[in-house]
């Protein structure tokens, strides 16, 4: 056996110590009696294959014994001091194909005590120790995400963060040997030109960074954060949970985290004024492999910028759109700036919808080939729709052949069931009802054949016998994802349990015996391939961090150390822990952003002697209503109510033409929360020339409330050309105040003798105090009168003044502004 890590001495040494037995809870009444010493387990592992973390007591509980028997065998849950506290029969499973082995089931799943140092006993054999406990996954959720701040370029990694034997200064910022990402030059023939892409996170075992790459793991992290908002589960993923610089900052950590690859994934994109600007450049690393080992400040390389292509481009625009979505709140500016990225990264891949990275790039580097791109511009078009709400969005989306098909597995390559998964979930997404309706049931339907593929294997695999492929353990996150946002849509048990149960493949429960995941198991991987956590090469380097994610089986055998030691494997077994094997051994940010999105979704824990508040979801979030017409929003619930809920919706705020005239009062129960039901807003027909906005509340006891947006579309006749710009400025923002500046200029070719300046606010912002001008305020509508000594403004003029206000959610800035009744650009 190996030699037990700090966590697996510190868990013994407590199940040492926990002493009495524990009594089952929930089964047939099951002696607790004192037990021979387990038999040793070898360091091939016994033929018990658990979870070697373990369970959580509300989950499924099931193993994995090898065993050709044909009939079923006795099976005996013991504790740490060796009395057995549950006991039953394994179930016959037979050949597993993937495999090779022969396999039975023990399940314990009614076995609901919690302790540590759980062993379970089958015909003489014992598994590796595990824990049960409400608390499980807490660690792995850190541990896996703590994974990104390590991967960090730019940056020093700090030793009271990560610990001494990690600290390092940091790499690729120009400090010799450094050539450094500060002003990094094109390949040739590529740009005449040089960028500075200092930051985000090397991609895997090497010191590459790679867009598609980042743009993935980054959607996957953020969604993290975005799905347990909504689950209610966001403290688990707050401020402070992570030992990363920004901790305490106000912001969650996980965001923090995605920050950083977020701000360099935007230097990526080409600046305006250049060939293909908007577009993003591929990758950018060294111009020959980076040496094993190389700790990143002593690379001595040029780093080079590689063409840019449109999956990347597109990458960018998804991932930029979701960052403005969900950091609004948090850093409104921030999301601005994502905004705008996402928005010239797709104009860029509409232009240039066939630049393609080439297979044959991979000198130095990843080639992250992809010759086919529906898929990303499927994504990005969904983020851009789920967080604007534009109608060219919308239309991207639904006309593309990939939005009736079948939801497929995704990767870096493929990524249009990222795009399926937020139009699915993010409330407020505009789409027809029975559209989303078809869209969460292709996510269901795909789920359920991952739990059927499961279900025909004696491992519970969510991948099948011939997808053993390079990253195979990322294949098994990824799909488990799918089966878990098939729980969040219908809340069904089977669905979380089948997430778990993946998890307790990649933590043991293989053909194997094997955790894939560093620090978490009695036999887990330690020795992956990577460049500066390279202890089997140099033992001066570390091991990888406690949550680094193996990238598992690889039936394909690609690379020398797997060719000469695992040939003739079965694929489930086509693995080995050696630094050299870089084709079943090498981590990467694609890999572990699923495996900290499971362990976050895993680790989510609620208190279950409070109900839970439905949320009120309104789609879309933003409509626009024909003066004269009327639009219809769809309102439903996000889960089931303890009784029946009565939901109002009303105008809280703006244009009085905009009005509520069906569906002011909607009940839902507890057995019809999901069907959506219909209000219908009408605009008026008046005479003014103003598309007049107003903010409607759809809320009531028992349900936390939603709100969205109507824009009146006017149908008389078009107020004069702009003749004035008017620039809407927040110069600070904290907490649920803000100070702002606007500036009004005339644009125009004769003089303005006074201006009276008006604007409509999209949230719920308040004007408290001004200075230059006299500002009022009714509901949302904002009017600013000159000061009178700033009120002529010649041709080419400006005038400017300041206020200060309130607001709670979103500080959205207006974008339409009148001066004397006509629109400014």
């Amino acid at each position: 056996m190996p030699p037990l890590t700090t966590r697996s001495l510190t868990r013994r040494a407590a199940a040492a110590l926990a002493g009495a037995a524990l009594v089952a809870t929930g089964l047939a009444a099951v002696p607790v009696t004192a037990a021979a010493a387990p038999a040793a387990v070898t360091a091939a592992g016994s033929t018990v294959r658990v979870n070697q973390l373990g369970y959580l007591p509300d989950g499924p509980k099931r193993a994995t014994v090898v065993s050709s028997a044909t009939a079923p065998l006795a099976w005996q849950l013991r504790n740490a001091a060796g009395a057995a506290v549950a006991s039953g029969t394994t179930t016959v499973r037979g050949a597993d194909a993937a495999s090779g082995d022969a396999t039975h089931l023990a399940d314990f799943s009614a076995y609901t005590g919690t302790g540590s140092g759980f062993t379970l006993v089958v015909d003489g054999q014992t598994s590796y120790p595990f824990d049960i406990s409400a608390a499980l996954y807490d660690g792995l959720r850190a541990d896996s995400m703590q994974f990104f701040y390590q991967q960090r370029s730019g940056i020093a990694i700090d030793a009271a963060l990560a610990g001494s034997a990690y600290a390092r200064p940091a790499g690729h910022l120009g400090v010799a040997p450094n050539k450094g990402d500060t002003s990094v030059p094109c390949q040739a023939g590529v740009c005449d030109y040089s960028l500075d892409v200092r930051g985000g996170w090397y991609d895997a075992g090497d010191q590459g960074k790679y867009v598609v790459n980042g743009g993935i793991a980054t959607w996957q992290l953020v969604n993290s954060f975005e799905r347990a908002h909504r689950a209610g589960g966001d403290a688990g993923v707050g401020d402070s949970t992570l030992k990363v610089p920004e901790r305490g900052n106000g912001t969650p950590d996980v965001l923090d985290e995605a920050r950083w690859e977020l701000d360099f994934l935007m230097r990526m994109q080409v600046p305006a004024g250049k060939p293909m600007a908007g577009m993003a450049f591929h990758k950018i690393h060294d111009a020959q492999w980076t040496g094993l080992p190389t700790r990143p400040e002593l690379d001595s390389q040029q780093r080079e910028l590689h063409k840019p292509s449109t999956a990347a481009t597109l990458n960018l625009a998804a991932s930029a759109a979701q960052c403005a979505r969900v950091y609004a709140p948090y850093d409104a500016a921030f999301a601005a700036r994502c905004l705008d990225a996402a928005r010239r990264a797709w104009t860029a891949a509409k232009a240039n919808p066939n630049v393609l990275a080439p297979a044959t790039d991979s000198t130095g580097g990843g080639a992250y080939e992809d010759n086919q791109v529906t898929d990303e511009f499927y994504w990005a078009a969904a983020e851009l729709y789920a967080t604007t709400g534009e109608t060219q969005y919308r239309d991207a989306v639904t006309s593309s052949a990939l939005h009736a098909g079948p939801v497929d597995a995704f990767w870096w390559g493929g990524t249009a069931t990222l795009g399926r998964i937020t139009l699915a979930t993010v409330p407020g997404v505009g789409l027809p009802a029975d559209d989303l309706a078809r869209i969460r049931t292709q996510l269901t339907t795909a789920a359920d054949g991952y739990l059927a593929t499961m279900a025909g294997q004696g491992y519970a695999v969510p991948i099948a016998s011939d997808g053993y492929v390079w990253g195979s353990n990322s294949s098994v996150a990824n799909n488990a994802m799918i089966i878990a946002v098939a729980y969040e849509l219908t809340g069904q048990q089977r669905y979380r349990a089948g997430a778990l149960e993946a998890l307790d493949y990649l933590l043991g429960r293989n053909a194997l015996n094997q955790s894939y995941v560093t620090g978490y198991g009695e036999h887990a991987s330690e020795n992956e391939h990577h460049r500066f956590w390279a202890h089997q090469n140099d033992a001066s380097l570390p091991h990888p961090p406690a949550g680094s994610f193996a990238g598992g089986p690889n039936s394909g055998l690609q690379d020398p150390i797997a060719t000469a030691q695992l040939a003739g494997c079965a694929p489930a077994k086509c693995y080995i822990d050696d630094i050299g094997s870089y084709s079943t051994n090498e981590v990467a940010i694609n890999w572990n952003a699923p495996l900290a999105w499971l362990a976050a979704f895993a680790a989510e824990r609620k208190d279950t002697t409070q109900p839970v508040t439905p949320k009120v979801q309104a789609a879309p979030a933003a409509v626009t209503v024909a003066e004269g017409s009327s639009a219809t929003v769809a309102v439903r619930l996000s889960s089931a109510p303890a009784q029946n809920v009565t939901v109002a919706v009303a105008r809280t705020s703006g244009d009085t033409d905009l009005a509520v005239t069906a569906g002011a009062s909607l009940v839902f129960t507890p057995a019809n929360w999901a069907t959506a039901q219909q209000v219908t807003v009408s605009a008026a027909q008046d005479a003014d020339t103003a598309n007049g906005t107003a903010v409607f509340s759809a809320g009531g006891t028992g349900a936390e409330a939603a709100a969205f947006t109507a824009t009146e579309a006017d149908d008389d006749t078009a107020p004069p050309a702009s003749s004035c710009n008017v620039v809407y400025k927040v110069d600070n923002a904290w907490g649920n105040g803000f100070t702002a500046t606007a500036t009004v200029k005339n644009t125009g070719t004769t003089q303005i003798a006074g201006w009276t300046l008006k604007w409509t606010y999209p949230g719920n912002q308040t004007i408290t105090n001004a200075w230059n001008a006299t500002v009022t305020q009714t509901g949302a509508a904002v009017t600013a009168k000159d000061a009178g000594w700033n009120g002529t403004l010649a041709p080419g003029g400006t005038a400017s003044f300041g206020f200060q206000g309130t607001y709670s959610g979103s500080n959205t800035l207006p974008t339409q502004f009148t001066v004397n009744g006509a629109a400014c650009s």
